[in-house]
Parts: structure tokens; C-alpha cells; sequence
């Protein structure tokens, strides 16, 4: 399969944003991935027509010795060193950090400056609202977030696990009162978990033209095609990922994509994404990479389309 750098005629609007067609997951960085190893992922990525890139403040709290913040950390740190920031479409999110859960307007406020600070920016692209907050009026989030917006400190919103109903309601508020709206949403969507966006969700985002960055793209990498039976794979993500093998459906889906993958000489994980790219409402899938081997197949679903029997026989053989 011929490659082609990314450019900017195949950017995706979200608001004023135009985005590439793969989101880089920025989780790993400062986890799995040390700064010098994220370093290189960035600039390959980067070098490879990449420019939006995902992280939340919580990234990676869940790690033993760490606090949260450093995957903005290592991003900002990264910026600075390659002087690229207006080139660069930063998403990052609040609400999940240990020091700052929920939505609160305080929690929101002081959230974000923290991220600002981490991220070496006065400004963040695509403020992401990290889990609904169910305790607090919607009324609230919306107008905080304006608030934000008007202080030149986010210029678009979106909202990551949040309800079709919520959703709605967010979307009714900002068209009401005429302040800052929810671009996109970021919703947990892959080949072998469909009903987790299929349905009710996507439907309001279509209704309301919000466009999908899904989340586990790649199902912790089951989608990558290096999990089969009787394999063993050194992974901090093997047992979630493995869980798939168990499964019908999971060993359906691999066939599939074995069958697609071999068709246009492309990595199983390329189709997988060409697959997330193709649906309705999908304007960048997002996956992460630890090593820059792992992000060519990524950066390659700006070049592969699928044929409609393609898309097809992935979609039934996940069903």
C-alpha cells in the first residue's frame, strides 16, 4: 500500500479546529512511555501529517508514584522544545484528576489553569468534559465552560462519556443561550464494542452535528491483530485485550480484518481504524502508540478507504 502524508486537505472540522484523521492518544506518555520515548512518537507523528493530539489531566494518576498530569506535562514539555504549538490541536480533559473530581465551576476553574500550566500554553484547543457530573446542572458545566471560552483560555468544548440524554440537554442549553456548544464527543467505539455508541448517542450526535473521537479504537490493542489464541503478549494492557479472544464475536472480527488487511497489503490495526473512520458522525479515531514502529499503522488510515463489501463484512462479522 502506497503512502501519502496527511495534508491539510483531509482535515476534519470540529468548530474552528481542523484536525487530522487520527487523533494521537497521549495516555501512554509518562506511563508506558518514557519522555524521550513519547518525544519520538510526538515528532513521528508529527512528521507524518499528525496534528491533534489527546491527554487528560487524570493521565496517568493510576500509576503507582504518579499524580496526574503527566502526560500534559510531557506534551508541554515537548511543545516548548519544538517551538510547534499554533501547529498543534491539543485535546485535554477535566474532571477525573484526583485533586480535581466533577464538574463543579470551582473544581473546572482550577482545573484547567493547572493544565495550562503543564501544557506550557495560555490556551487549550478542545476542553473535554473527562465524565459527566450528574450532580451538577448542566446549566452549570455549559455556562463555566463559556466562561473559559470568552477568557481565551479553551477555544472549543467537548464531552467524553456522557449520556444521549445529557448530551441533548447540553446541546438545548447552548442553543438557548447562545454560548459555547459541544463539538465533539468522545465515546469508548470500536469493532467489538458497538453498543456502547451505536444506538441512542449517536443518534443526538448526528441530529446535532457533533462529530465522534472514539476512545479505545483499538480495544487496548485486541484490534492490532497481535492477540490470537495461543499467543502470549507482553502488554500493560494483555488481560483486557485477551478477554476478546474468549469471545465469538472477537474471533469473527479478526478473521475479517485478516481477510481486508491481506486485500490491500495493510496491518490488521490499520483496518480496524479504517473501519471507526467509515461510520456515520466519526471525524478521527484515536489510538496511542508507546514506540513509533506502533504508530505507522496508525498514521496509515489517512490512505486506506474501504470498498462498501469491506465495510460490510467487518460490520457483520461484529455484530
Amino acid at each position: 500500500m502506497t503512502s501519502t502524508h496527511p495534508t491539510p486537505q483531509n482535515r476534519r472540522n470540529l468548530g474552528s479546529l481542523a484536525v487530522s484523521p487520527l487523533a494521537l492518544g497521549g495516555n501512554v506518555f509518562g506511563w508506558t512511555a518514557d519522555e524521550a520515548e513519547s518525544f519520538a512518537v510526538l515528532d513521528a507523528y508529527a512528521a507524518g501529517g499528525g496534528n491533534f493530539i489527546d491527554t487528560a489531566d487524570a493521565y496517568s494518576a493510576w500509576v503507582p508514584g504518579n499524580k496526574g498530569g503527566e502526560s500534559e506535562t510531557v506534551i508541554g514539555n515537548w511543545m516548548a522544545s519544538r517551538g510547534n504549538r499554533s501547529e498543534v490541536v491539543v485535546a485535554t480533559k477535566v474532571g477525573a484528576h484526583p485533586d480535581y473530581k466533577g464538574l463543579s465551576p470551582a473544581t473546572i476553574k482550577s482545573a484547567v489553569d493547572e493544565s495550562l500550566t503543564r501544557l506550557r500554553t495560555d490556551y487549550i484547543d478542545l476542553y473535554y468534559t473527562h465524565y459527566d457530573d450528574e450532580s451538577v446542572e448542566v446549566s452549570e458545566i455549559i455556562g463555566t465552560l463559556d466562561e473559559l471560552v470568552q477568557a481565551g483560555k479553551v477555544r472549543e468544548i467537548a464531552a467524553s462519556n456522557i449520556s444521549a440524554r445529557r448530551l441533548a440537554e447540553s446541546l438545548a442549553f447552548s442553543a438557548r443561550e447562545g454560548v459555547a456548544r459541544y463539538v465533539a464527543l468522545q465515546p469508548h467505539y470500536n469493532l467489538v464494542s458497538r453498543d456502547t455508541y451505536e444506538g441512542e448517542l449517536a443518534d443526538v450526535a448526528a441530529r446535532e452535528g457533533v462529530a465522534a473521537i472514539p476512545y479505545w479504537a483499538l480495544a487496548s490493542g485486541f484490534l492490532t491483530g497481535k492477540y490470537r489464541p495461543g499467543t502470549d503478549v507482553a502488554s500493560a494492557r494483555s488481560a483486557k485485550a485477551g478477554q476478546h479472544l474468549a469471545t465469538d464475536r472477537g474471533l469473527r472480527v479478526l478473521q475479517a480484518l485478516d481477510t481486508v488487511a491481506a486485500a490491500h497489503e495493510a496491518e490488521v490495526a490499520t483496518v480496524a481504524l479504517a473501519w471507526l473512520a467509515a461510520q456515520p458522525t466519526v471525524a478521527a479515531p484515536l489510538a496511542s502508540a508507546r514506540t513509533v514502529s506502533q504508530l505507522a499503522p496508525l498514521l496509515a488510515v489517512a490512505d486506506l478507504t474501504l470498498t462498501e463489501p469491506e465495510l460490510t463484512l467487518l460490520t457483520e462479522a461484529s455484530a
